[in-house]
């Protein structure tokens, strides 16, 4: 991480690095702490995914920025297998996920330039040699190459990001990869460059390791961490502090495992791990935080034992990262609503009849776990693998009156199975998976492309009209009369079939401005039957929960009625000390448990990251 202080440069540094092959890092995390009030600006859980948590009110302007070591310009055209999912920004970047966890927690707004890729870096000085900026120079990695990192990571700093005027007054930059990877060379070289400029004082590099713990004799082996540190010391970057997991020393902050992420801050306050950040970067703070909103929160998800179970129907069901967001803001609206999140990992696939011929417990174990469930969800995808699944499922959330959301394709397979199964049209389909069917529900986009990927799909934030008032979305909104949210898609509803699809019950009640383009369906005689063209997940933040997944929830646990009448009823709460005595109890598909009652009240349910958080 970079961390720039208005006036002048500090820079906080956060290196990934570890020289155990296969083994996970945890992020312990930074504290950094202004006059105004304290930020955590790093923290990765056990999930694999760095989850930086802001706390306080009252805080500086934060500004995050993340340097990933890999070619490709941007995270659009990564697999979700390899990358997991793929985050939109407001400007219509497709990033990281590592980004999104900074926008949700720290609840900000970042733009494309907040992801440094080497393929930028590299395509932004060729673009300047070829305009013979470098005056028949010869360009090479040092300097061009880490002058220009450099100078991205102080022009990023520049950009607001939290909606006041000016430059932030906090830039956190985190340099991904592992110490030893020859791709992530150049910005180790150039950072080692920049501490040498902004001089002592002004920098701080914190080195994320691991200590692993051998089973056999429960005994801690600092090898990896004593390697990765001379490496990294070779390379001419000198740790300030250890972030490790499973160790103790003056100069490492330590954590373990938590019952939920929100005592992680908790922690690192009990360690004073924010002094260590003041004494090397000669800074000092007056007051104590204000933690008693986020102390309350991480209680409340510790007492939470009432389930409330979602089927998530995708293709990507083998890595939860594909679905990250998806997976937060359904927390976040559990959290809302006072339910213990449930999620049950369908493979689409699974649903399908010729699973069912070539492998007949998976589709048994699929289709329980879709019939038990209290609420349905279809994620965004591309692709015609598992389709069919999906609008099977699709099909029974509607003929059941199970809630369901659909989301991008969610929504698109939603008409699909809406087109065959009431207005008759068998050979319905989208052109993206039939381009020769005779009722082309779904179309492809006139703007799109259809030679080249990345980037050229409908991206960023683009406003939605409400086009009926009385509808469930429209209430969930809070009854605006727009709404801005984040799209990444290539495919639409077909125009021409929207009269015939509304004749026969399904609500267009959403739509662009041009009044053309479909955003939002609803089924009014349905417990909750909705489908989106965007992603609303993107814009889900703890203590502001996305309102349809709000709905999702609510409709799933009973309690939707009383959200839109506003007469919600809270339960109490009863605190604790903050230690958590729960057990975990974790499960994928076909492990599935029916009777909740045998479990007791103290156990927590996991989607099979390991951790309920």
């Amino acid at each position: 991480m970079v961390v720039m202080v208005k006036a002048e440069v500090v820079v906080v540094v956060e290196v990934w690095g570890t020289m155990v092959e296969g083994e996970e890092m945890t992020v312990v995390g930074v504290v950094k702490m202004m006059m105004a009030g304290w930020v955590l600006v790093g923290q990765r859980s056990k999930l694999r995914s760095r989850s930086p948590e802001r706390v306080g009110k009252g805080r500086p302007g934060l500004h995050e920025s993340i340097g990933d070591p890999y070619l490709n310009t941007d995270a659009g055209t990564m697999s979700p297998f390899e990358h997991g999912e793929v985050f939109v920004l407001d400007d219509g970047g497709e990033v990281d996920l590592d980004l999104g966890n900074y926008e949700r927690f720290l609840d900000i707004k970042l733009t494309r330039d907040n992801n440094i890729t080497t393929g930028k870096i590299y395509q932004y000085v060729i673009d300047k040699e070829r305009r013979g900026d470098y005056l028949g120079k010869t360009v090479q990695v040092v300097p061009h190459i880490t002058d220009a990192i450099q100078e991205w990571i102080e022009r990023a700093a520049m950009i607001p990001v939290d909606g006041k005027e000016g430059p932030a007054d906090v830039c956190v930059i985190e340099l991904g990869g592992t110490i030893g990877d020859i791709e992530s060379m150049p910005f180790i070289e150039a950072l080692g460059q920049f501490s040498y400029r902004v001089g002592e004082g002004n920098f701080c590099l914190i080195h994320v390791s691991l200590v692993p713990v051998l089973s056999v004799v429960g005994e801690q082996k600092t090898k990896p961490t004593q390697h990765s540190v001379r490496g990294l010391r070779s390379m001419g970057l000198m740790p300030n502090i250890l972030a490790c997991r499973s160790a103790t020393d003056k100069n490492i902050i330590t954590l373990y495992d938590v019952s939920n992420i929100w005592h992680v801050p908790l922690l690192l306050k009990d360690q004073k791990a924010h002094e260590a950040i003041l004494k090397v970067l000669d800074l000092s703070c007056a007051s104590e935080p204000e933690l008693g909103e986020w102390t309350t929160r991480a209680k409340l998800c510790d007492s939470l034992h009432q389930p409330v179970r979602i089927a998530m129907v995708g293709k990507y069901t083998g890595l939860s990262d594909s679905y990250l967001s998806v997976l937060k803001a359904l927390l976040h609206a559990s959290v809302a609503c006072c339910r213990k999140l449930v999620i049950d990992w369908v493979l689409s696939s699974d649903l399908e009849e010729a699973t069912a011929k070539e492998n007949p417990d998976a589709y048994k174990a699929a289709w329980k776990l879709l019939k038990g469930a209290d609420g349905v969800l279809v994620p965004g995808g591309f692709g015609d693998r598992g389709v069919q699944g999906k609008i099977m499922a699709a099909k029974y959330a509607r003929e059941n009156r199970i809630p369901y959301l659909g989301i991008c394709l969610g929504m698109q397979i939603a008409v699909i199975e809406f087109a065959r199964s009431v207005l008759g049209l068998q050979d319905a389909n989208s052109t993206e998976f039939d381009p020769n069917t005779q009722s082309p529900c779904v179309i492809f986009m006139p703007e799109g492309s259809k030679t080249h990927m990345g980037g050229t799909m409908r991206l960023g934030s683009r406003r939605t009209y409400f086009h009926v008032t009385d509808c469930k979305a429209a209430k969930l909104y809070g009854n605006k009369s727009f709404i801005d949210e984040r799209h990444r898609h290539r495919y639409e509803v077909n125009p021409d079939m929207v009269v015939q699809l509304e004749d026969a019950g399904l609500a267009f009640v959403g739509k662009d401005d041009s009044g053309r383009r479909m955003e939002i369906i609803e089924l009014d005689n349905h417990p909750y039957y909705v489908g989106v063209q965007f992603h609303p997940e993107f814009k889900s933040r703890p203590e502001k929960p996305s309102a349809l997944f709000l709905g999702l929830i609510a409709a799933a646990g009973g309690q939707l009625d009383a959200f839109l009448k506003k007469k919600v009823v809270t339960r109490a709460i009863s605190m604790s000390n903050g230690n958590s005595t729960m057990k975990s109890r974790q499960y994928g598909n076909g492990d599935k448990t029916s009777n909740w009652s045998s479990l007791g009240a103290n156990a927590i349910y996991t989607n099979g990251n390991g951790v309920h958080c």
